[in-house]
């Protein structure tokens, strides 16, 4: 299992919305000032907000601010990786090769049209799996005054 420490930001009935501490080889690359992924993260600032699953009893005892471990499967993170990639890519080929005979702007339409396509089943798939614990990033432990309470 993959834990990282993060910090809600909101509190759901059954889940909460954290925001974890990015860890970046940015300090450490060769690259440093020429790098486009450093750039672009200090001109954005935009942060990423993960939603967690908990149960009730977890959620009621925790508040914006306070910091928590968040865990999901290693293989849950290969398997989507591979669907929000290969999905979309895949049926793009299949477009493109559906409409590619006739001419090249047939062959652009269809894979776009299977981009689309992919696009929308990965999607579907996502709101199929929103509230699977196995699927998840689901609330290992939290931290309170003083103690750790680790979540059943």
């Amino acid at each position: 299992m993959i834990l990282e420490t993060a910090t809600v930001v909101a509190v759901e009935s059954d889940a909460l919305w954290v925001e974890a501490v990015q860890k970046s080889a940015c300090e450490v690359c060769v690259a440093q000032k020429g790098c486009g992924t450093r750039v672009l993260s200090k001109l954005t600032g935009k942060t990423n907000r993960i939603r967690v699953l908990a149960s009730a009893d977890s959620v009621q005892k925790l508040c914006p601010g306070q910091s928590v471990t968040i865990g999901i499967a290693e293989d849950v993170v290969v398997t989507a990786s591979l669907l929000v990639y290969l999905v979309p890519l895949i049926s793009s080929l299949i477009g493109l090769w559906l409409m590619g005979p006739d001419s090249e702007i047939a062959s652009v339409v269809g894979a776009a049209i299977g981009l689309f396509a992919g696009a929308v089943l990965v999607s579907l798939q996502s709101r199929k799996t929103r509230n699977n614990p196995r699927l998840n990033p689901v609330l290992h432990e939290y931290f309170t005054d003083q103690q750790i309470v680790n979540v059943p």
